[in-house]
């Protein structure tokens, strides 16, 4: 089989698979230039597992929420716990870990044409000198980011930039990240937050994200972070080390994982990436543990990475964000304030029975969330541009 894409979905789908059993597998990494994402941060919420320790930079049992008044809300999620890996961290484990699987082979191309033939399917490459290289294999899982997004009823962005900052005086907690912190300015449309994750007492990853419906320029940003460091987090003199920046489409598109009988979407391409909260890391690790279980079984299906309740509940959440129906900043600090820190994580993975959506369904402005339940039976999809 072929794996197009080194990032998360890639490098973990090829880990569960020798992991489980030993397949014949080709991992097509983009080379060195252009076409290779940037180094990424990547956080999640785990039981203890241990599934990734090596890589793991650093991890939180308490989390803290700061509402526009300034009131925080911290909570100690046990037995969860937020990890946070950065992706050549990831990468050199996994690289480490394929090395000792004899059918895993890493192929350094740019990947191009995916297309089911009467057999399997294959893959048109191009080598680094330029060499076009085709790949036949029975199943193909393709990672890439899709051009275009399906047809949707609504389409934010979660977009942010981060400081990695060195500050000459010891100014953070270690033991506790900020998940979200609203003292910030809050844009006309959707909402803004501040989020901080301590990696030691002089040392932090800080950013500032948004959601709304058009993303900022790279000095907008700055500006932005630079107000928080200064003027919020009050963090006196600092140096900045390196920076990340991205955009994630929050959105209510149907993403269909098969394309054809024997290529298949994962990652963020498949749906991964949760409507309303943007995290991915968790629902790919499920996506890929299913995946194996169904190969080493001898009956491939691509299981969906989020159930239909969860995708709903998020339609309605993106609906009524967008619409300016309800306030963002106190909607989630009320959410940390009147649900569980436990069970509040476990709905934002899409881990909760009905019952205990329900009872946090409760804790929300009903009736905004009812009208625009009902409101979204009758709005049709249409196609928008991915960014």
């Amino acid at each position: 089989m072929v794996i197009v894409g080194g990032g998360a979905a890639g490098l973990s789908l090829a880990h569960r698979l020798t992991e489980s059993f030993s397949p014949t597998v080709t991992l097509v990494e983009a080379p060195e230039g252009p076409s290779r994402p940037p180094e990424r941060t990547w956080c999640y919420w785990d039981r203890g597992t241990a599934d990734f320790d090596e890589a793991v930079s650093a991890s939180w049992t308490t989390l803290r929420v700061r509402g526009t008044d300034g009131r925080s809300i911290t909570v100690r999620p046990s037995p969860l716990t937020y990890r946070m890996l950065r992706s050549t961290d990831f990468e050199r484990l996994v690289h480490h870990r394929l090395s000792t699987s004899p059918g895993v082979r890493i192929l350094r191309a740019t990947a191009g044409l995916v297309r089911n033939t009467a057999d399997g399917a294959e893959v048109c490459c191009t080598s680094p000198d330029g060499r076009t290289l085709w790949l036949q294999a029975r199943h193909v899982f393709d990672s890439r980011p899709r051009r275009t997004l399906p047809p949707a009823r609504t389409r934010l962005l979660q977009h942010f930039r981060g400081w990695f900052v060195h500050t000459e005086t010891d100014r953070f907690n270690p033991e506790v990240a900020d998940l979200m912190d609203f003292r910030v300015p809050q844009p006309r449309h959707g909402l803004a937050f501040g989020y901080v994750l301590p990696l030691a007492p002089d040392r932090a990853l800080v950013e500032y994200t948004e959601f709304s419906r058009t993303a900022l320029t790279t000095e907008a940003y700055e500006a932005a972070l630079a107000h928080y460091c200064r003027d919020i987090l009050r963090l006196e003199a600092f140096t900045v080390e390196s920076a990340e920046q991205g955009v994630i489409p929050m959105t209510d598109a149907r993403f269909a994982c098969q394309v054809g009988p024997a290529v298949f979407r994962i990652g963020t391409a498949g749906g991964a990436t949760r409507p309303a909260t943007g995290y991915t890391f968790a629902a790919v690790q499920r996506q890929s543990r299913a995946i194996a279980a169904a190969l080493h079984a001898g009956h491939l299906v691509v299981p969906p990475p989020h159930g239909r309740r969860a995708l709903a509940m998020d339609a309605v959440l993106l609906r009524v964000l967008d619409e300016g129906r309800i306030n963002g900043p106190d909607f989630f600090t009320n959410l940390f304030r009147r649900v569980p820190p436990e069970r509040l994580l476990r709905f934002l993975d899409g881990d909760t029975s009905l019952w205990e959506e329900w009872s946090i369904g409760l804790r929300t402005p009903m009736g905004p969330m009812l009208r625009t339940a009902v409101e979204l039976l009758f709005l049709p999809r249409r196609s928008l541009p991915v960014l």
